[in-house]
């Protein structure tokens, strides 16, 4: 298993490549299991079930991919981590449900270092907090491709993004509910805090 951290933006089409040529080398045998931490520049991607009338102002640039959802802003300040793992031999029995429900719990096991409660809502993907005025607003996305049971992209928690740049889109499709991030809550925790949060947390997780 290696964990990789890129401390400088990394551009979309060199994670995808990079996501693409590790998940066939863990196919093959060749590669062990990775986990990349990272952010990216400022840019909206499209999964595959983005909606046109989603992208409302597109100041960034729109990338489409091949992970599931619709439209999710990716920018500096979020903490993206990239997981390409092998669930034949993670689970008993592969499952994408089950493995939703890991990235899930493994978000809302990091955030509760921090003092947040994250927490699912039925339809609605990603994980969620209530505000101190009682709205809800989504904290972290998830997204998922997987080939051939070994899987690719993974989730990204707001850390400390500028939060005005999910403008450009209806996030994940939900219009009626706002985003936060762990500055926007008052936890002034930093990349590292995090990555080691991340890190901490992982295997307890993913190999349930």
């Amino acid at each position: 298993m290696e964990w990789k951290t890129s401390d400088a933006p990394v551009a979309y089409q060199d994670a995808l490549d990079f996501m693409e040529a590790r998940v066939a080398e863990i196919q093959s045998g060749a590669a062990d299991e990775c986990v990349w931490l990272l952010e990216h520049p400022a840019l909206y991607t499209a999964g595959t079930s983005a909606k046109a009338d989603d992208l409302l102002d597109p100041h960034f640039p729109v990338h489409k991919t091949g992970r599931g959802g619709e439209y999710t802003y990716h920018g500096p300040g979020q903490r993206v981590a990239y997981a390409m793992l092998n669930l034949r031999e993670r689970q008993k029995a592969p499952d994408v449900k089950k493995y939703v429900w890991q990235l899930e719990e493994w978000i809302i096991r990091t955030l509760a270092e921090f003092g947040v409660i994250g927490e699912r809502r039925c339809g609605r993907v990603g994980i969620w907090v209530v505000m101190p005025d009682g709205r809800e607003a989504k904290i972290a996305a998830i997204g998922v491709r997987i080939k051939r049971w070994v899987t690719l992209h993974g989730i990204a928690i707001n850390v400390n993004p500028d939060l005005s740049h999910f403008g450009g889109i209806v996030p994940c499709g939900i219009s009626e509910h706002g985003v936060t991030s762990l500055a926007d809550l008052g936890v002034a925790a930093s990349m590292d805090d995090v990555n080691a949060a991340l890190e901490r947390n992982f295997e307890a997780v993913l190999s349930i």
